[in-house]
């Protein structure tokens, strides 16, 4: 994919980014803020946040917008005028969504749905929603929620056809390394303070990518796909407690690890794909591309494809070295441990 050329379907236009403070949300922001983009708009619920980023871009081009996609009526002043957007916002802890799944059903589900019917009303080019590998085989209710979205947006897209002017597609992200959901800065915060690390099953298995490489597939999602597409990246895979190990040897700290269990809603392994879409599946350069189903395949699919080759689980996992290298990758482990 040419950066360059992709930067340059932003030429003057405004896009608007729902949870857009949060660490991907935030991360595109700073991505496309240089470019010859035309206005960003970040839609959120936290003032402070907000505030936070306007002090730390200091760029005219961001402009902010208070609200929360359960409200459709605060969507819809930011939604005049876009061209594109990117659907972030979302509850993605997997206990408060156990604990309060009701609430991730309004900002899931019915906050997908007000982004997406208002996306199609005001004639935006294209709507991305960003999910999750935990909407495949979901146990969870963070997962199901997602699998939700991912379903609100293929039902959408398909009502839509191939006459309209708007396009909605999906990236589907592994765990993004030292985002506010991820393991890593929590078992970092828990080796400073010299606690024990809270893992909660060593044979645990999940794919990793880092901030950029989301971002990426953001964008190759943008530029590339199709109405009802759904994009990811095969990504490595790493097993928690070598990960935690991993960190202990880098920090060169002693503290014990603590087996907790498997919490409610979390699984063993994830999956990328599900064993119906692998027909729907074609490799598109670094990126996997699912097709809807209601479109016709053009492109070899990975329909002979054994289901375990897209199981963190059955997947080769990255061994003790390699994991200490994709973590050194990161400016916060690497500024500790060089500083």
């Amino acid at each position: 994919m040419d950066a360059c050329n992709t930067m340059s379907l932003f030429e003057n236009k405004i896009i608007l980014i729902t949870g857009g403070t949060g660490t991907i949300g935030s991360a595109l922001v700073k991505r496309l803020a240089n470019s010859s983009i035309r206005e960003i708009r970040i839609f959120s619920r936290d003032e402070k946040k907000q505030e936070d980023m306007r002090m730390e871009m200091n760029n005219s081009k961001i402009v902010f917008f208070i609200g929360d996609v359960r409200d459709i009526s605060s969507l819809e002043l930011a939604m005049q005028g876009v061209d594109y957007v990117f659907h972030a916002a979302a509850m993605k802890q997997v206990s408060s969504c156990e604990n309060f799944p009701m609430e991730a059903f309004k900002t899931n589900v019915i906050g997908a749905d007000n982004v997406l019917s208002l996306a199609i009303r005001h004639g935006v080019r294209k709507a991305i929603v960003l999910s999750t590998d935990k909407a495949v085989y979901p146990t969870g209710t963070m997962g199901t929620t997602k699998a939700m979205m991912e379903k609100l947006m293929l039902a959408k897209s398909k009502t839509l056809g191939t006459t309209s002017i708007t396009a909605l597609c999906g990236t589907r992200f592994g765990n993004v390394l030292v985002s506010r959901a991820s393991v890593i800065p929590r078992f970092i915060q828990q080796i400073k303070l010299g606690s024990d690390i809270c893992l909660t099953d060593p044979q645990m298995t999940r794919f990793m990518m880092s901030v950029d490489e989301a971002i990426d597939l953001i964008l190759a999602a943008f530029e590339h796909a199709e109405n009802g597409d759904i994009f990811l990246r095969k990504s490595p895979c790493v097993r928690l407690g070598l990960l935690a190990q991993a960190l202990l040897e880098l920090y060169n700290s002693s503290v014990k690890i603590r087996i907790e269990g498997v919490r409610g809603g979390e699984k063993l392994s994830e999956s990328l794909l599900s064993d119906e879409e692998l027909d729907r599946t074609i490799i598109f350069g670094n990126y996997f591309r699912i097709r809807p189903h209601f479109a016709s395949l053009d492109s070899f699919s990975l329909g002979s494809k054994m289901r375990s080759d897209f199981q963190s689980q059955a997947y080769k996992s990255l061994d003790l070295e390699s994991t200490k290298k994709l973590l050194m990758s990161l400016d916060m482990i690497k500024k500790d441990i060089l500083s």
